[in-house]
């Protein structure tokens, strides 16, 4: 059975011991579901500075850990920085690369992220590669060829091996922060288009076994299971819910049901 990631964003928002009893309300509530429902892998990902303390809390649990960033290089003089080695020591198994907050507000290009993810790749930590289009690309027409460029400028010689898994995430850059979300049929047409790209790219035993796309954009546990439903997508991005335990974990639970129906 195919998996259905559920990975939560806390992006710049809490401190430290904020990002601790985050964690431990996450696998209070969703410990034992998660042991009972594996097809769900249910993600956190804290700041850099909470990353020792949270693993702490999530480690031998369900609940996976993530950071939001990394750097290229193995090691080097780049101030203020992580290297992707220190997050494998601090217990990440999966990282956010090219977040359009990043690609917005930081200027990241493509090929600084598609080095990101070869870096990732050499630790054996998952990416997952958010691509989305601007409010600007979409109105001039621009949309499929945006996120059809970011999708292969990423994983331009890069492949994923053995227990590896890449995640491309479709996040409408316009959207996010809004609390608005696309419609489920234009998510899904995104990720029919992103999959394509895929098997044009790459193998198809790799696409269907190590691969996998998710939608982010102002999800909640009101609109989740529309986008779940539709087959192409294989799991969400979450933002702002993920910073409520009880809401983040409701998401997990209507994926469990749904994926356990499908």
């Amino acid at each position: 059975m195919k998996k259905t990631y559920l990975i939560g964003n806390w992006k710049m928002q809490l401190n430290r011991s904020q990002g601790v009893e985050l964690a431990q309300e996450v696998v209070r509530l969703w410990g034992a579901q998660g042991a009972a429902n594996p097809d769900v892998v249910v993600t956190i990902c804290p700041s850099h500075v909470s990353l020792d303390a949270v693993h702490q809390v999530v480690n031998g649990t369900s609940v996976c850990m993530g950071a939001q960033d990394v750097f290229w290089e193995d090691k080097g003089q780049y101030t203020g920085e992580i290297a992707p080695a220190t997050l494998k020591e601090l217990g990440c198994e999966y990282c956010v690369v090219g977040h359009s907050e990043r690609r917005g507000y930081l200027g990241e290009t493509d090929e600084m992220i598609r080095r990101k993810v070869a870096a990732l790749l050499r630790q054996n930590i998952h990416p997952v590669i958010c691509v989305g289009e601007t409010l600007e690309e979409r109105r001039a027409g621009k949309r499929d060829g945006v996120v059809i460029n970011q999708v292969r400028e990423a994983l331009k010689d890069n492949r994923p091996y053995g227990t590896q898994r890449i995640i491309v995430a479709y996040e409408p850059r316009w959207i996010i922060g809004t609390g608005q979300a696309v419609t489920p049929d234009d998510a899904a047409s995104m990720h029919v288009l992103i999959r394509e790209t895929l098997n044009d790219m790459l193998p198809a035993d790799i696409v269907d076994s190590q691969m996998a796309i998710i939608y982010g954009g102002s999800v909640e546990p009101s609109n989740v299971a529309g986008f779940l439903a539709m087959d192409v997508i294989n799991g969400v991005l979450v933002g702002n819910a993920s910073l409520r335990a009880k809401d983040f974990v409701r998401l997990a639970e209507i994926a469990a049901d749904m994926t356990k129906k499908k």
